[in-house]
């Protein structure tokens, strides 16, 4: 069942959830940061709309930079600002930003530790009818291995929010995931937002796998857990919003009791949420592992939803991962 205590969007559990896009999360956070702090200041690569960016420069024009097709520039100069007492935020896709600019981000912002905040849009393949040069599927990869950054995937648009705002609010570097299309909104409101923390969306009476998802692919593990318990598998499925720090201490807590996982993200599997946890049981708790994302392909052009299944990352997908896992465990 839904877990009561964090006051979850039941509808999502219905046939006509409510949606929204994770980006207009990212564009409502702006507008009260800029509200709130005179020092907030937005700067974009020339997609201000599809970033959602253009609230912020419209009502705050002299703390918005267009810098143009000028990716590695608009790094750049967001370090200055950052080093200077503002706190920057870089908005593009992440293909582009922090794809094409990633030595800049590295040396200009990560390594002096500048107050930035990097906003990769559309990511994932999600990004649908772009196409692989646009869907940004190893943007987690590349920027967790930066010491020192923190890495956040909203998985919906409420999340989006709540990220955008304790980012502004947060001294330091900083990587924001974002999506294209809208998603179901899975939280409200009054749902908390703890940085650093894992929370569980769903839980069995007994739960026999622990499925951790990162971002609006959440959704997929939530529907498919909700199927399955019909089939008499128990299952708990958990929010991995923030990828870096992880919150070892309570994903450790949790699989102690299932021994068995499966990771769940709109990403390449090498790298990423699975890499990520890969990594923290293999240095603690050795644990069968199922791995459902892109598994060593570039997306293609399509609709998102038949992406998302013809790369087996839908609900069918996660069942029988959940089902292979607990097989392995027996």
């Amino acid at each position: 069942m839904l877990n009561p205590d964090l006051k979850l969007n039941e509808k999502i559990l219905t046939e006509t959830p409510d949606m929204a896009a994770t980006r207009d999360g990212y564009g409502e956070g702006l507008l009260e940061l800029g509200e709130k702090n005179p020092n907030v200041v937005v700067l974009c690569a020339d997609l201000t709309e599809s970033t959602k960016s253009q609230q912020f420069a419209q009502k705050y024009p002299d703390r918005f930079f267009e810098v143009g097709v000028a990716e590695q520039n608009m790094a750049a100069i967001a370090a200055g600002l950052g080093a200077s007492g503002k706190t920057a935020f870089i908005s593009s896709y992440a293909t582009f930003s922090p794809g094409k600019n990633w030595e800049t981000i590295r040396t200009t912002i990560v390594y002096n530790r500048s107050n930035v905040k990097i906003a990769g849009h559309h990511a994932g393949i999600m990004t649908g009818p772009d196409g692989a040069t646009h869907q940004a599927t190893e943007d987690i990869a590349s920027v967790r291995a930066w010491p020192g950054i923190e890495i956040y995937v909203p998985c919906d648009s409420q999340e989006a929010k709540k990220i955008t705002v304790y980012s502004g609010q947060t001294d330091g570097p900083m990587y924001l995931r974002f999506s294209r299309d809208k998603t179901p909104i899975m939280t409200t409101v009054a749902t908390p937002f703890t940085p650093g923390k894992i929370q569980v969306f769903w839980k069995s009476e007994t739960p026999q796998v622990s499925i951790f998802a990162t971002g609006y692919i959440l959704y997929q593990a939530i529907i498919a857990a909700a199927e399955l318990e019909k089939e008499g598998i128990q299952t708990e499925v958990i929010n991995v919003a923030t990828i870096k720090p992880l919150d070892e201490q309570g994903i450790l807590e949790l699989v102690n009791k299932t021994h068995a996982v499966v990771t769940v993200e709109d990403h390449q599997v090498t790298g990423g949420l699975g890499g990520a946890l890969s990594e923290l049981f293999a240095k603690n708790l050795p644990t069968p592992m199922e791995f459902i994302g892109l598994q060593n392909v570039f997306g293609e052009s399509g609709k998102p939803q038949e992406l998302i299944e013809k790369y087996k990352m839908d609900k069918a997908a996660i069942k029988e991962a959940v089902k292979k896992v607990i097989s392995r465990k027996k």
